[in-house]
This record gives C-alpha cells, sequence and structure tokens, in this order.
C-alpha cells in the first residue's frame, strides 16, 4: 500500500512532463504483466460474490441491479455528454455524469439539461491532478472546496479520479454516496479492491455519519478498449452474466472524453461508442424482466431504507 503510494506520487508529480504516448505505452506494459498475474480474480473474482449477512434481495425481486455512471474528464467529453444522454434515453436507460469542477469550465446548462432528463450529477474530484490524496493534510484543505461544489450544484454523488481514495478520509465529505472504488481491478493506480460485488456503508453506524459506497463491477471503457484494446465487449458480457447469477450489482463506469460518435477513424484515446451501445442493447434484450436499473441516488436511497447501516 505504501509503495504504491509512493510510486503514484512520484507519477503524478512527473505526469505533466511526460508525453502522453509514453504514459499509454507504460500502462499497456504493466497491464499485460498484470493480466498474467492476477487471472485468477480479474475480471472476477470469486469471492467478491458473497451478498451482505442481512440481504434480502433487490427492489420486485430483481436477480441484479444495474448502475451507469460516467466520470466527465476532460472539456472534450464534456461536449459529449448531451448525445450520450439522448443515446441512453433512446435504448430506456438513466445514467448519472460527474464533473470536474477545477479542471475546465463546468457547463452548467449542460448541468440543467441532465437534470430535466432526470440524469444524475456528481463530482468528480477538485482538479483530477491525482494529489487530492496525496496526504491527509492536502485532503483537509481542499476537502472544503469540494463540499463547495457539492452544496453549489445540489449533489449528493463524488467519484474520486483514478480510484485514488481514502474512504475514511472521504467522511468529511457532505455527500450520501460515493462510486471511488471496484471489486477488482489490479490495473488501477490504487490496485486494492474492496471485494463484493454489493453496495456498503462507510461511516459509524451509530450516529448515521457516513455515505454508500457503490464500487464499480464492470472494468472501466479506458482500460479495456484503450489499454488493453480489445476489440469487443466480451469481457463485459462475461462478467455481467456472472454478477446477474449471483445477484449482485453491475457499475459500470464509462467516460465520453474517449467516445467516438463520428463515423471516422478513432483517435489514440478513443474508441467506437457503439461498443457502449451494444452493450445497453445487451442488456435489454438478455436482461430486461430480471435486472433492476436504477440511478446511484437511487440505490444508495433504497439500501439506506432497506438495509440500514447494517450494509
Amino acid at each position: 500500500m505504501k509503495s504504491n503510494a509512493i510510486i503514484n506520487a512520484i507519477f503524478y508529480t512527473l505526469k505533466p512532463c511526460i508525453p502522453r504516448p509514453i504514459q499509454l505505452a507504460i500502462r499497456r506494459a504493466i497491464v499485460s504483466r498484470k493480466l498474467l498475474q492476477y487471472g485468477a480474480v480479474w475480471p472476477i473474482d470469486p469471492k467478491a460474490s458473497t451478498p451482505p449477512a442481512v440481504w434480502k434481495g433487490w427492489p420486485d425481486k430483481k436477480k441484479f441491479a444495474l448502475v451507469l455512471i460516467h466520470d466527465v474528464d476532460t472539456a472534450k467529453g464534456q461536449a459529449k455528454c448531451i448525445r450520450l444522454m439522448e443515446n441512453e434515453k433512446q435504448l430506456g436507460f438513466r445514467s448519472s455524469f460527474n464533473f470536474v469542477p477545477e479542471r475546465y469550465t463546468v457547463n452548467k446548462e449542460i448541468h440543467k439539461i441532465l437534470a430535466a432528463n432526470k440524469f444524475g450529477i456528481g463530482v468528480h474530484g477538485l482538479k483530477h491532478d491525482g494529489k487530492l490524496f496525496a496526504s491527509k493534510k492536502l485532503f483537509e484543505e481542499q476537502a472544503p472546496k469540494v463540499n463547495r461544489y457539492l452544496h453549489e450544484w445540489g449533489v449528493r454523488g463524488f467519484s474520486t479520479p483514478s480510484m485514488l481514495r481514502n474512504l475514511e478520509w472521504m467522511l468529511a465529505l457532505h455527500i450520501g454516496f460515493s462510486t471511488s472504488s471496484f471489486d477488482t481491478d489490479p490495473f488501477e493506480p490504487q490496485p486494492e479492491g474492496v471485494g463484493t460485488i454489493f453496495p456498503f456503508f462507510v461511516g459509524d453506524p451509530l450516529n448515521g455519519r457516513g455515505f454508500v459506497e457503490l464500487p464499480y463491477t464492470l472494468v472501466q471503457d479506458f482500460t479495456l478498449f484503450v489499454i488493453m484494446r480489445a476489440k469487443t465487449i466480451d469481457v463485459w458480457k462475461r462478467k455481467l452474466e456472472w454478477i446477474s447469477m449471483n445477484g449482485g450489482m453491475a457499475l459500470l463506469n464509462t467516460h465520453p472524453d474517449y467516445m467516438n460518435f463520428e463515423n471516422v477513424k478513432c483517435g489514440r484515446e478513443e474508441y467506437p461508442a457503439e461498443r457502449y451501445q451494444e452493450f445497453l442493447h445487451h442488456v435489454s434484450t438478455t436482461y430486461r424482466n430480471v435486472v433492476w436499473h436504477a440511478t446511484p441516488d437511487e440505490i444508495a436511497e433504497f439500501w439506506m431504507r432497506e438495509m440500514g447501516r447494517a450494509g
């Protein structure tokens, strides 16, 4: 854990000086090595299927839950949000978009359109520079700024950039839920997973201070299509089938930044948006009658109401 923190601190300090192609080459080399090392726990960690002790099941006796979120890392990604929203609407889905407050100029009109269509909005870190959790002192200095944006935007959800996190420190944030972890993903800068495909409560159950953590359970699009350069969604399909069989939560975090909606050649860090649409079609045709599709805030409200703080 400490060695990872040191490596990350060095990397994010040097990152602005490293050409992007070299950054990608390094990531690909690391992932290629880890694929051989972690095959027994990725994309599926069998131990993560154990449900909470007091688990009673999803609403309406659905077999599993599906949550869709989008971390909007750049202004380029922000410009694609409405098109992505419209594509999801046409297929009968809703999602939540997480914006970085201090990396690009956040377009409030996009927020209004998303809210009017009952799509969610959340805060995605602060600057997306890899430093929010570099030290407790720095986090405590920046947490009030994050809270200010949460209040200004009128939202309860938080997603930390690059999954660099400290769930205990995040109790200082005024949030109801977070999407800042994963069940298993050894390819992330902070590779330790939470080992469950179910939400869970973070905080003190006696005084109610805390939030519901919703780990992502399907590999992120950037890892799958940009780093691993996969040409199909077979990994998503395989994991989704396993989650449905074990009654968990399928949470997919994708980024409009990397989606290519045009019928042109993809750039170095793009993949065809049709792959995400194919995933949505697959859910609709294969799991329509057995899945509870909900936004993160709906999942969190359900978890607190039905599971209480025991979850």
